[in-house]
C-alpha cells in the first residue's frame, strides 16, 4: 500500500489557516492582559492587578499553543508532500531558523531593554544598551534571549525529532502502518492520542514548570511534542476527522465539565499539595485532558464552519506568522508607558490591546510585506501568495 497522491489529497485546509489566525490573533489579547494579570509575574508589571484577567488568561493558556503544535503537525503532512525529508529540514531551517536569528538580534531586546527600564537595572538609552545582549550571557541574569520566539524553535526542533518518522512514512511499509494507524484512530476514537500527551503532562509538569530552554521546560517540551506529533498523525485523514467532526458536541461538554471542576478546585483553593499522590497526578491529568479537549473542541467546530476561503483569510494566511513575531515586543513598549498612567485596569488593558494591535499591523504592512529582503527574515515567500 502507498501514500495517496498528491492530486488525491485536498489542496489547503482552510479551517486550519482561520483557526492558526484566530489563535495567533488571541495571543496578542493574552500578552496584552499579562501586565495587568495577577500572579503573571511579566516582564512589564502594573501596579494594581486584575484577577478577571487572571481567569481570562487562565482560560486560553488551557489550549492556545498546544492548538497551535498541532496544526504545525498538520501542516507537515502537506509540506512532505511536496518535498522529501531533507527538503522538509531545509524549508523549516529557512522558514524557523531565519526569523529566530533576527528575532533574536532585532525583534526581542527592546522587550529586554524595556524590562530592564521598568525595574530599573539601566538608565541607557537603547542602542548604549544594545551590545549587552551579546556580552551578558541568558536571561533572565544576563540579556540574551528569544523570549516569545520559544514557539519557533521549538518547531524546528520538532521537525528534526520527528524526521525519521516522517521519512519512513514515504516508504512502501511505513505509508501502510501510517495509514492503518489513521484508519484504527478513525475507527477507535481521536482521543486515544491524547493518552500519551495527558500522562507526560500530569507526570512531570510539577517536576519541570521553567522558562522555555528545554532543560527546565521539559515537561511542556514533551507536552507540545506529542501535539505536534499527533497533528501529523492525524494529518488530513478523512475518515478520522469525520470521527472527530462528529464528535464536536461531546469534547465541547468534556471541556465545559472539566472547566468548571477545575475552576472549582482553584476557586476554593483545594488544589493538591505538590508530590506523587494520586490525587495530585489526577488533577494535572484533569488539566491535561482540559486542554485536549478544548483543542479537539476547536479542531471539529472550525472544521464544520470555517470552510470558505476568502479576501481575508487570504491575508491573514501570509500574515500570522509576522504578526505573532512582532506582536510582543510591540506590547511590552506600549505596556512600558501605559502602565504609569493613573487610569483603570481594564482601561489599561483595552489600551495596550487596540494600540498593539493598531501598531502590529502598521509595522507589517509598512515594513515587511512589501519588502523581499524583509518577508525572507521573516519566514514568508518571496512573492505574495506563493504557498511553497
Amino acid at each position: 500500500m502507498t501514500a495517496p497522491s498528491p492530486a488525491a489529497l485536498p489542496a489547503r485546509r482552510h479551517d486550519l489557516d482561520w483557526l492558526r489566525a484566530i489563535a495567533i490573533l488571541a495571543l496578542l489579547f493574552f500578552h496584552s492582559a499579562m501586565p495587568y494579570a495577577a500572579e503573571s509575574g511579566w516582564h512589564i508589571r502594573n501596579a494594581q492587578e486584575s484577577e478577571l484577567l487572571l481567569e481570562l488568561n487562565f482560560f486560553v493558556s488551557r489550549f492556545r499553543m498546544a492548538l497551535l503544535f498541532l496544526i504545525a503537525g498538520i501542516a507537515a503532512t502537506f509540506v512532505l508532500r511536496r518535498r522529501g525529508p531533507l527538503q522538509f529540514l531545509r524549508d523549516r531551517a529557512k522558514r524557523l531558523l531565519v526569523p529566530l536569528a533576527f528575532g533574536i538580534v532585532v525583534i526581542v531586546p527592546p522587550q529586554i531593554w524595556y524590562e530592564r527600564l521598568d525595574t530599573g537595572a539601566t538608565t541607557l538609552d537603547f542602542w548604549a544598551w544594545w551590545p549587552s545582549v551579546f556580552t551578558t550571557g541568558t536571561y533572565p541574569q544576563g540579556n540574551f534571549s528569544y523570549h516569545h520566539l520559544w514557539f519557533i524553535f521549538y518547531l524546528f526542533i520538532y521537525g528534526v525529532l520527528l524526521l525519521p518518522a516522517m521519512a519512513w512514512a514515504r516508504t512502501p511499509r511505513g505509508a501502510a502502518a501510517l495509514e492503518r494507524a489513521r484508519g484504527w484512530i478513525a475507527a477507535h476514537g481521536v482521543h486515544w492520542l491524547a493518552v500519551p500527551i495527558v500522562t507526560t503532562y500530569a507526570l512531570l509538569v510539577q517536576w519541570y514548570p521553567g522558562q522555555q530552554d528545554i532543560v527546565h521546560d521539559v515537561a511542556m517540551f514533551l507536552t507540545y511534542f506529542g501535539y505536534f506529533a499527533a497533528g501529523w498523525v492525524l494529518g488530513t485523514h478523512e475518515g478520522a476527522w469525520a470521527r472527530l467532526v462528529a464528535g464536536r458536541h461531546r469534547a465541547f461538554t468534556g471541556a465545559v465539565a472539566c472547566l468548571i471542576v477545575i475552576n472549582q478546585v482553584r476557586w476554593n483553593d483545594l488544589d493538591p499539595a505538590a508530590g506523587w499522590s494520586p490525587v495530585r497526578i489526577a488533577w494535572l491529568a484533569l488539566l491535561g485532558l482540559n486542554a485536549w479537549l478544548w483543542v479537539v473542541t476547536l479542531l471539529g467546530y472550525g472544521r464544520t464552519w470555517l470552510t470558505r476561503e476568502n479576501a481575508l483569510l487570504r491575508w491573514a494566511r501570509e500574515a500570522s506568522y509576522p504578526f505573532y513575531i512582532i506582536h510582543q515586543t510591540v506590547i511590552v513598549a506600549v505596556a512600558y508607558y501605559v502602565v504609569r498612567t493613573d487610569d483603570t485596569v481594564m482601561a489599561k488593558f483595552t489600551f495596550t490591546w487596540l494600540v498593539s494591535l493598531v501598531v502590529t499591523l502598521a509595522l507589517y504592512e509598512a515594513f515587511v510585506r512589501p519588502y523581499r529582503p524583509m518577508r525572507w527574515l521573516f519566514g514568508m515567500p518571496a512573492v505574495s501568495g506563493d504557498r511553497s
